[in-house]
């Protein structure tokens, strides 16, 4: 009798014991991880140019219209215009994560569409402001 009491007394207590511990404190809980809002960023044709010549892969985006586009444009840009980005992504730009310097006739337009592509979810727009400011060549097509 006296070891049936003592192993009762054992059981009793390895449960009060398991009780006190919490399931939750066993499950790690995940720290959140704060990541960093895109903001919209400005640099100088001059700036933009360097990027340009870099070597790196990087998309230059004209938001003018075609009219515009026509008339002259810088060497390998390709054209969105300003009017046709919305709330989803366009389908010439498949890459979020890509580097998109924009361009427009006075800057207006480049303002808003980089606004814009980052509401959308681009990580690496750059407005570099119009092609009235630019003081390098031009192209048509």
């Amino acid at each position: 009798m006296k070891k049936i009491a003592s192993f009762l007394a054992l059981a009793a207590s390895l449960l009060t014991l398991s009780g006190c511990a919490s399931p939750a404190a066993a499950v790690a809980t995940p720290v959140p991880t704060a990541t960093a809002a895109v903001e919209y960023k400005k640099i100088s044709a001059a700036d933009a140019k360097a990027r340009m010549d870099s070597g790196d892969t990087i998309v230059i985006l004209d938001v003018r219209t075609q009219e515009e586009y026509d008339a002259g444009h810088i060497a390998g840009a390709i054209l969105v215009p300003n009017e046709t980005i919305a709330d989803k992504q366009p389908q010439l730009l498949p890459d979020l994560d890509a580097e998109i310097l924009v361009y427009c006739r006075s800057g207006n337009r480049s303002a808003q569409a980089a606004k814009k592509l980052i509401a959308i979810g681009y990580t690496n727009v750059v407005d570099f402001g119009g092609i009235i400011d630019w003081p390098y060549d031009v192209v048509t097509d």
